[in-house]
């Protein structure tokens, strides 16, 4: 890991072969807390009622009903540009088919537009990297929690490769598990034994991991409930479940390396009842701005439309139409993609590609790309609706927060440029942002420190709060005191201002989750660089008590119910139980 990464992430370090984490073991004093002010403190757990609808047609929004939208330039060719939000330059892109020719005056009749985050999918548990399309639920349920304790259930092994002169193990950024209540109906055409079929309980863990392998296990034990599918070729990011609970598994190749082997780069879509791949595309795509060709991004899947939208690190977004069927008295499923792409260009442009995943607000799409750009794009057209640049990559995924006042995003950046061009630290920016404008309503700095391997900043995604922390929203910024060391703060969303600041011994690129107990308070969970796992108190940033794991804690874990799935670089995957 001493090489420098042009593919993605990692968080070890490799000498003579063996693999050391990075980050510092638990401390017994405890982390320094610094307090700062809540000038909004809800009065009321109370949450705003969500709105049911899914129809794209009635959901789609008006471009030009945007405030301050005008019609982008043609600058011919197929060619179209719009100027920077609050920065000097132009944003210029094109439509390709699957053939790569352009399309000149790209016009589908069918809108793309997807609802509320609550009605993503009708089908129980976190099915997609964070769970939904406004990414703001890694959580599935209530947790029942009495003593504010976490213990492991259960391990599973996993394994390792070697690529890019580099070591991964285990599970990697952001490696976040799905956990899936299937359907009665589902399990039985998926071939599930009897008394897993008849189990409402019954809970799969879906996990592609760093081995190549997609992990399929209960929940509740961790055994095997399904020969795990063998790719040969490295997962770094998350999949994504078939919203609509077709047993269709969507996930992206990280690395194309495993040794001495090299395979081609990859999308691949998986027929859960085969348990085999049937479908995908290439990620070396002549029509691409960069030859690296990686997915890290986790799809989101329009049900309304059979669509899925998938950003790649080759510097394409990919909208396919899957024509997706689904017959679960035949035992069947079936994609037939057809595929269209836009590539955009900015005054930043150098490395291009996308490695955050993709937020949906009705039609409009949001990401964070490698140079620094947050970049927003209707999901219908392709065409590109504002981008504003952040100063350096940009590489941890937006949060959305669609409030009564109107839609906002909540993101951060990284210390990647700007270290390469020679700087030792630099502030990381954290912003909110209004989703129809790009217009900045508040940022909030502190500096990290620049890794060549490891990024200082924000690589984690940020949580919302809920209930009683509904003020707040939480960010997990890495290397901030030290090259080992790293911060959770907890900000007002109004102001930004900061109501506390946690500074950790050991720095974390692992998204913090929170979970509602049935208790209607809240509690926070976040995983750090030393394998330890927090429990703490969102109020205060204070731990409630901790877990040892082994090894650096770089995925971001998922929760269902009283139960946690996360794994580690000691190639482990482990279920943990809250309680």
């Amino acid at each position: 890991m001493l090489s420098f990464r042009v593919s993605g992430r990692r968080a070890g370090i490799v000498v003579g072969g063996l693999a050391l984490v990075v980050g510092m073991a638990a401390c017994a004093a405890p982390d320094v807390v610094t307090t700062g002010q809540r000038p909004n403190v809800p009065t009321s757990n109370v949450s705003p009622p969500r709105s049911p609808e899914t129809d794209p047609v009635k959901l789609a929004l008006s471009l030009s009903s945007l405030p301050g939208f005008t019609a982008p330039t043609s600058e011919g060719a197929g060619v179209f540009s719009r100027p920077l939000v609050d920065a000097e330059g132009t944003a210029t892109w094109k439509v390709l088919d699957d053939t790569n020719q352009v399309i000149a005056d790209y016009r589908p009749t069918q809108p793309v537009a997807f609802g509320d985050s609550s009605v993503y999918t009708t089908i129980p548990g976190v099915l997609t990297f964070r769970g939904n399309n406004y990414r703001d639920a890694p959580v599935y349920g209530t947790t029942d929690i009495t003593e504010k304790k976490l213990a492991v259930a259960w391990t599973h092994d996993t394994g390792d490769v070697t690529a890019e002169g580099s070591y991964w193990a285990g599970a990697g950024w952001t490696g976040q598990p799905l956990l899936v209540n299937w359907p009665a109906e589902t399990k039985a055409a998926m071939g599930f034994e009897e008394g897993l079929t008849n189990d409402q309980g019954f809970v799969e863990v879906l996990y592609p991991v760093v081995d190549g392998k997609v992990y399929r296990m209960d929940l509740a034990t961790g055994r095997d409930v399904k020969p795990p599918i063998d790719t040969g070729f490295a997962f770094k990011g998350t999949g994504s479940v078939d919203p609509r609970g077709y047993p269709l598994l969507y996930a992206g190749m990280g690395l194309n390396e495993n040794g001495d082997k090299q395979g081609a780069w990859r999308y691949r879509i998986f027929d859960l009842i085969q348990n085999r791949e049937v479908s995908g595309w290439d990620g070396t795509d002549a029509g691409a701005p960069r030859e690296w060709g990686a997915f890290d991004s986790s799809a989101l899947v329009n049900a309304a439309t059979d669509t899925l939208i998938e950003p790649a690190e080759n510097g394409l977004i990919y909208k396919v139409k899957l024509n997706a069927t689904y017959d679960p008295t035949a035992r069947t499923v079936s994609v037939e993609p057809k595929i269209t792409k836009m590539t955009y260009t900015t005054p930043d442009s150098s490395r291009h590609g996308i490695e955050s995943s993709a937020v949906a607000y009705r039609n409009l799409m949001f990401a964070g790309d490698n140079d620094g750009n947050i970049v927003c794009w209707d999901a219908t057209t392709l065409q590109v609706v504002w981008v504003r640049p952040t100063g350096d990559d940009t590489d941890a995924t937006l949060v959305l927060d669609a409030t009564s006042e109107g839609p906002f995003l909540y993101t951060g950046n990284e210390v990647d440029k700007r270290g390469e061009a020679g700087a030792t630290t630099a502030p990381v920016t954290i912003q909110k942002i209004n989703a129809l404008t790009g217009q900045q309503v508040w940022q909030w700095q502190t500096d990290a420190r620049y890794d060549k391997a490891v990024n200082g900043g924000v690589m984690a995604t940020p949580v919302l709060g809920t209930g009683e922390v509904s003020d707040l929203v939480f960010f997990n910024v890495a290397k901030t005191l030290s090259p080992k060391q790293g911060s959770l703060v907890a900000l007002d969303k109004e102001t930004g201002t900061i109501a506390w600041r946690r500074d950790l011994p050991s720095f974390s690129w692992s998204s913090p989750l929170l979970l509602t107990g049935k208790d209607g308070h809240s509690y926070g969970i976040v995983g750090d660089s030393s394998g330890l796992l927090h429990l703490f108190d969102p109020n205060t940033g204070r731990d409630y008590s901790t877990l040892q794991l082994s090894k650096n804690i770089e995925a971001t874990p998922a929760v269902y119910g009283n139960m946690l799935v996360v794994g580690t670089y000691a190639k482990k995957l482990y279920g943990v139980r809250l309680s």
